[in-house]
């Protein structure tokens, strides 16, 4: 977010694979909720299988990959039906299957391994089961909308203005491509958007509440950029995966998306309650 980080990808494949990825997240949303609800499940699947290959392949550790696609997908489900508490429950069980899947293998480096499994289920599915928590509400699709929206305008709010003014460095030891310039595109954009939003897409929504929300998406958003980049630095990557031709892997769409989802969640509870 914000930079030029992305001059070297193949444009045109980026553009049709985003659109692509759009218009199955639009269909799937609005046509039947659970089948957005397996949309979610399967990112969650193949986020958590590039994150763990890449865990292995670096720095050779090994997090049990079918515990925590099973528990992933349960956590999902269960903070759909269930809501947080169900959500709670879900990943203290992750957790619990992870420490006992890993029993069966040699006792080296186990305490890495599971606590790595660990942060994995935490970081990706967890973090998923709030876009669930969202589309359980009657008006979900429009909630998962907004934040849809919003994530990708702030994104495209920071690479335009970085792209065209940034001079200053956000982050340069993390991400050298983001600049402050970026930020503020980011929470322009987003606050703009945001405002739109709350106001005509969701019932009892005012765009006062829309500004703030935007504002704190575009704070999240980057915050999670960073926080993968910091994940891709350490294990000496430039992307998760190669599934996403121009975008890379699954998780590298998902870094801004995962930590702003339960902000977006909060809010949206303050805001104008459950739905």
């Amino acid at each position: 977010m914000g930079g030029k980080k992305r001059a070297g990808r193949d444009l045109r494949a980026a553009i049709g694979v985003g659109v692509s990825l759009g218009a199955v997240i639009l269909v799937s949303l609005f046509f039947y909720k659970p089948v957005f609800l397996g949309v979610i499940v399967v990112a969650v699947v193949v986020g958590l299988w590039e994150l763990t290959s890449r865990l292995t392949e670096r720095k050779e550790i090994r997090a049990p990959l079918v515990p925590l696609a099973v528990g992933g997908a349960a956590m999902v489900i269960a903070g759909y039906v269930r809501g947080p508490e169900g959500a709670w429950i879900a990943m203290a069980l992750t957790s619990l299957a992870v420490l006992v899947w890993r029993m069966t293998e040699s006792p080296h480096e186990y305490l890495r391994d599971v606590t790595a499994a660990v942060f994995a289920a935490f970081y990706v599915p967890f973090l998923a089961t709030f876009v669930a928590l969202m589309l359980a509400a009657e008006d979900g699709p429009w909630r998962v909308l907004t934040f849809l929206l919003l994530t990708v305008v702030s994104d495209t709010g920071a690479y335009a203005v970085g792209w065209r003014f940034g001079t200053h460095k956000l982050a340069p030891s993390i991400s050298p491509g983001k600049t402050r310039e970026g930020l503020g595109g980011a929470i322009a954009f987003a606050m703009a958007a945001g405002a739109l939003c709350m106001q005509f897409l969701i019932e009892d929504g005012s765009w006062w509440q829309g500004l703030l929300l935007g504002l704190v998406v575009a704070v999240s958003a980057t915050l999670g950029d960073l926080g993968e980049s910091m994940i891709k630095r350490d294990l000496g990557i430039k992307d998760m995966g190669t599934l996403l031709p121009g975008h890379g892997g699954i998780m590298d769409r998902l870094d801004s998306l995962l930590p702003t989802a339960p902000v977006v969640w909060l809010l949206f509870v303050i805001f104008v309650g459950n739905g």
